[in-house]
Order: C-alpha cells, then structure tokens, then sequence
C-alpha cells in the first residue's frame, strides 16, 4: 500500500462527563448505527429509549419493514455486593430515572462505532455495539477495563412492533431455548425469528425467569403528540461473569443460525476496515477532520432495498439494487431526496457505481413520466405524487455524468428522458403539465401536495403551491438545457428541446420578478390565478442550478433578499419572517408541527444551493465556508456525528424532526468539500 492509499484514522467524536454531571443533557443527544439495508439501532447517549424508534436491534424484514426487535437490555453489574445498571429507564410518572446514566463517564463513536465508558464502584467497564453491514444482525460487546471480578446480567426486552405501531404489551409466544447460551424468540408462529446468543469464557447459563417492565416513557413521543408508554415483557436473562481484562460479547439476529457461530469479535474489525475503506476512496481533504465525519455519515443513508420486485428486476439485469434512506428513524427512500442527496452522498464520496446503482433502480421505477414520491414502509410499489422528484433526476443524471463520463448510462436513459419531457407537456398525473401559451411547468389537484413543502394533516395541505412554483420551473428550463445538450452529444435532434427551454426562459423572467419585493414570486397563476409574494427559498434554485433560468442581473437582488431574511447558520428558513403564516417554532402536536413545517421552520439542505448561488456571485470561498460553521457545531448535538432535517427559525435554532436526514448531510458535505481552501 502506497503512502497515498494508507489506511486512514478513523473519526473520533467524544464526549465526557465528571462524577455528579447533569444527565439530562444526555436525552437529547442520540446514536445512530444503521446496517445498510435499511435496519438500524438507536437510542440517547445516556442508553434511555425516548423514542418509541429506539432500540437495540431494528432490522428492515421484507414485507414488514423494519421492526423493533430488541427495544433494549436491562444490563445490571454486581461489583463487590453492590448491583448497579448500565442502561437507564425513565418511569411513567416523568419525575424519576433509573439507571446508568449517571455512572456514564464518556461518550465516543470511532468511525460510526458507538462506545460507552461506565465507571461502578472500583469497576470500570465498556460496551459498544454495531450491526453487520449487509446483514439483520446485531454484536454487543462489554470489555472489563479494570477493577475487581464482576457480575452481569444481561436481560433483554423484545418488542417485535413495527418501528412506527401504536405502542403495546407485547406477548412473546412461544418462546424457543435453543441451549444454555442460545435464545430463539418468535412473536407468533410463522413470524420471523430473533436468535440471540451469548459469548463468554464461563458459563453464561440462560434462566428462563419471565419478568414485565413497569411502563416505559418516551418523552419525545410524549412531545409530539403520541402515545408515549410501553410495557415490556423479558422471557428471561443471562447470568455471566466478567473477570478484568475479559469481553463478554452477545449476537442477536433475524439471519440464518449459522451466523451465531462466527467471531463476534471479528465483526468490529471488518466494521473498522469498511469505515476505513470509505474514506481512502474519497479526495485526500475528505479524510480528515469535519470531512471525513460526513463521509462516513453519508454512508449510513446508502441501502440495498428489500423489495422483491427489485431483486426480481436485478437478477434478470445484472444489476445491483441501491436505494438512499431519506431520514432516520421514520422515513423511507424518497424520490426527491435520492436525486437531491446523489451527488454528496456518492459522487463526492468517491462511490461512483453506487450512484450509477442508485440512477438505475430509479429508472426502473419511472411510470407515466415521473419519478416515485416515495417507497412506502415494507411495500414494493412506490407512491408517484411529486411534481420534482423526476425533474431532480435530471439533475442527478447530469451530476453523475459530469464525474463520470458514463456515456452508456445517458444511452441507456435517453429514451426515458426524451418520454419524461414528452409526459410533461401533454400532461401526466395531478395535472402535472407545460402550459402551451407560455412554456411554464404547472401542477395541481386537489388534496395533493406535490412539491417539497408537502406537509399534509388530517386532509389539511398546508402549502399547496398549486400553479407555477418557482423551483419546479427552475428545473424545469435546467432539464431542457441538458436535453439540448444530451441530444447533441448523442446525434438526435436537439431543437425541439431547445426551443421549449427558450420560451420557459422568456416566460419566467416576465412572469416570476416580483419588483415590490425585489425577488421572485414563489408561485404564478396559482388558485384563482394569484400569485404568490411570500419570500421563500425556492427561488435560490433559479440561480444555484448548473443552468440558471433568471437572468444576471436580478442574481444579486435575490440573494441579498435570501441572505437578509432566510439565512441561518444551519440552512435557509422556507419562509420570511413577518409573514402571516410564519411559525418560528416547530413543535407540539402533529397538526401544530405540520402547520411549521415550511411556514419558517429551517431546512438544513437548503445551505448547498445557497452555497452554490453565492460562488456564482462571489468566488471568495472563505466567505462561502463561513456559512458552514453552524453545521460543523451541530455534529455534537441530536443525531451526534449526523445533522437532523429540520431547525427552529429562531436562536437557538433548536434541532427538530429526524435526528439524521440525507440530504441535510449530502450537501452540507457537498459544500464543504467545494468550499475547501488549502
């Protein structure tokens, strides 16, 4: 290995906490492991579930989608007489933990590894965990540090719910002993199985003594408006015993038995080597540092879908399956944010056929002209509601291309495009259509929300922005601009492309200037054919894309608008404040939170476009990078080493919605990365 390709160092991100430190400000600091299928494993930094998403072991199952499994272990430790617990628990009533929280002393990932440091008495101990990439399958590790012999016992609560399910006592029947070291616990017969077995160099006998949790509080459930209690039930627990210097590891998994009999230790070190990998495959100012923390991030969004129509498609093609979670814990893989994300996420991480993966399984999906909204949890077919999605695989199309030079994918693609344009300007679903008097991209009907401020509520949509939104003619004209461009490298005919973007591009200069705000309108011929003022950051996109519909000379106005009144040091709020409808916060129940979501609420994935639209007026990169800084702070908080979706419009800018959301994280990296001064 040549001293250009050394195995890197891995990120470090740590966190400490002196004997009587505050535990509270763990809760709202949480972990994230995911294992590339959509699977994951979550919790606060002090191991507290306070989310009805946290858990141990939250695998993706074909069919079902990803289910709770293990919603946590109660990990009690006897040093010298004295018991004392590792995970921690808040009651009911809200007043009172119990737990480990405050004998945590330190916090780390190494890489996307979690570790967490206990000091019990004379005992200092350390658990960490991981999934197996590829793989239903969760490793469990306690390393005695120093300090006399201990014992533990290890007693797990399944939950085995849907991730997002009402909350419930949960009845495990029947329940299998496979062996003194070896659990099988099924919910009902024919429902998949979770193995469990435990590592140790005595004997870790399993007893089989039943036991019901007092109910769980998930106080961000509590928060948001749901149902926030959980009774557990334990079919039993693992009696072991930790000498100094020893590991007691346990593995839990949907897979095949024959995974228990690997070496659970091994599994940490393929983690560590495929983290490393990673990052030796990215630009030499990406391995380190804020960089390299985002890299290994993004990879935690990268999955292979367990859609069986997919892997039908795959086989028959040759082709691998690649998809990109949109958000932890509750979303999917969404059209939008996959195109949007592709670039950070793959390209600038240097995984070029995992882009080109991504692009063709979306392809394989395109019906009617459009791009699916989204895949729905444990389904195959997608939901095909969205007016951008498809116009932003243009986008993604042109991203890859300009990286790769792949001329056999844009071959492949061209006669989808060519029939993605056609779709559009005869018409496709939710009156999604070009209007032939003026070459402007419309869309509309009643109930939907079709573009990305697409909150909706009990029949409620909040923004409908029906009519002629701002950003979907943006790239609207960008995708007939690399048709025109696509068709000339291929030798097809390339007028009729050029054409159209010539009209939109007379058309949206008359119709989208607004000179009593001295920026764009957010949308024309909306209902009742009004348009609408509201300063919103949809119109950045006419700008920041590779070919901008507005002219030159309205570039500075725009941005000095966006800049006076959307910026914030984690993204762009969706909407100026002193407007009637500004929410400065995004909380309280679901029809409250929804009623925020685009109406002021920050959006962390705005920051790349505003990047983008600044360099086109200014190439000071210092300046650009500036912008960056609420981001790099943000790491230590919510999602640690992650960045969340949303922010509140206001200091402190509170982090809300997911704790980790692609691409919150795609074009922060994206940027920096563009941003980079030697």
């Amino acid at each position: 290995m040549t001293a250009a390709t050394e195995s890197p160092t891995l990120p470090r991100l740590s966190f400490s906490w002196p004997e009587g430190a505050d535990f509270t400000e763990l809760l709202p600091r949480e972990w994230l492991v995911t294992n590339g299928r959509g699977g994951y494993a979550s919790g606060s930094l002090s191991a507290c579930n306070t989310r009805r998403y946290h858990g141990l072991f939250i695998p993706g199952l074909e069919k079902k989608g990803r289910t709770v499994m293990l919603a946590r272990l109660n990990e009690e430790v006897l040093v010298r007489g004295q018991t004392y617990r590792l995970d921690t628990e808040q009651c009911a009533d809200g007043n009172h933990v119990t737990g480990g929280a405050r004998l945590l002393r330190g916090f780390h990932l190494e890489g996307l590894v979690p570790h967490w440091l206990y000091q019990l008495g004379e005992a200092r101990l350390q658990r960490k965990l991981t999934l197996v990439h590829g793989e239903n399958t969760l490793v469990v590790v306690w390393e005695h540090l120093s300090g006399p012999e201990v014992g533990l016992r290890l007693r797990p609560f399944p939950a085995l719910r849907m991730h997002d399910d009402k909350l419930h006592t949960t009845l495990l029947e029947p329940t299998v002993f496979l062996s003194s070291s070896r659990v099988e616990l099924r919910a009902s017969e024919g429902a998949p199985p979770m193995r469990m077995r435990l590592y140790s160099s005595a004997p870790a006998p399993f007893v089989g003594l039943r036991e019901t949790s007092a109910p769980q509080l998930y106080t961000v459930e509590r928060s948001r408006g749901y149902d926030h209690l959980e009774t557990l039930v334990s079919p039993g627990y693992f009696d072991c015993t930790l000498r100094p210097g020893e590991r007691l590891a346990m593995c839990v998994t949907t897979e095949d038995a024959a995974v228990l009999e690997r070496d659970p230790h091994e599994t940490f070190s393929l983690e560590y080597e495929r983290e490393r990998r990673l990052l030796v495959q990215v630009p030499p100012a990406a391995r380190t540092g804020v960089s390299a923390r985002l890299v290994l991030a993004a990879d935690q969004f990268i999955i292979a879908p367990t859609r069986s129509t997919d892997e039908a498609w795959a086989r028959a093609v040759g082709q691998d399956v690649r998809s990109v979670i949109a958000g932890y814990h509750w979303f999917t893989d969404w059209g939008r944010d996959t195109m949007i994300s592709l670039e950070g996420l793959t390209l600038s991480t240097g995984r070029h056929a995992t882009a080109a993966a991504i692009l063709r399984t979306f392809h394989h999906h395109v019906r009617d002209g459009l791009l699916p909204n989204l895949f729905p949890e444990g389904e195959s077919e997608g939901l095909y509601h969205t007016a951008d999605a498809t116009l932003w695989f243009f986008h993604a199309v042109d991203r890859y291309l300009q990286h790769t030079k792949d001329e056999q994918l844009l071959r492949d693609f061209y006669p989808t495009l060519t029939g993605i344009i056609t779709h559009h300007q005869k018409g496709t679903r939710h009156n999604i259509r070009v209007d032939p008097k003026d070459g402007l991209l419309s869309q509309g009907e009643e109930g939907y929300q079709l573009t990305w401020m697409d909150a909706k509520v009990d029949g409620w949509v909040v923004t409908p922005r029906r009519g002629k939104a701002v950003e979907l003619n943006a790239l609207w004209f960008n995708a007939l601009r690399l048709m025109v461009e696509w068709s000339e490298r291929l030798g097809e005919d390339a007028r009729p492309y050029a054409a159209a973007a010539e009209q939109a591009h007379g058309s949206f200069n008359r119709r989208f200037w607004n000179p009593a705000t001295g920026c764009l309108f957010d949308v024309v011929d909306g209902e009742g054919g009004k348009d609408d003022p509201a300063v919103r950051p949809n119109q950045v996109f006419a700008i920041s894309l590779k070919n901008p519909v507005l002219r030159r000379d309205k570039w500075e106005p725009v941005m000095t608008k966006v800049h006076e009144q959307l910026l914030t040091p984690v993204g762009l709020r969706s909407l100026a404040p002193g407007h009637p409808d500004y929410k400065p916060n995004y909380d309280g129940d679901l029809r409250a939170r929804d009623a925020a979501y685009h109406q002021g609420t920050v959006w962390g994935w705005l920051i790349g476009h505003y990047v983008d639209a600044t360099l086109k007026l200014s190439e000071d990169k210092r300046d650009a990078r500036a912008v960056l800084e609420g981001m790099k702070q943000h790491l230590e908080h919510a999602g640690v080493g992650q960045i969340s979706e949303i922010f509140d419009a206001t200091e402190p800018f509170r982090p809300r919605g997911c704790i980790a959301q692609a691409w919150s994280v795609a074009e922060t990296l994206r940027v920096f990365l563009k941003t980079d001064v030697p």
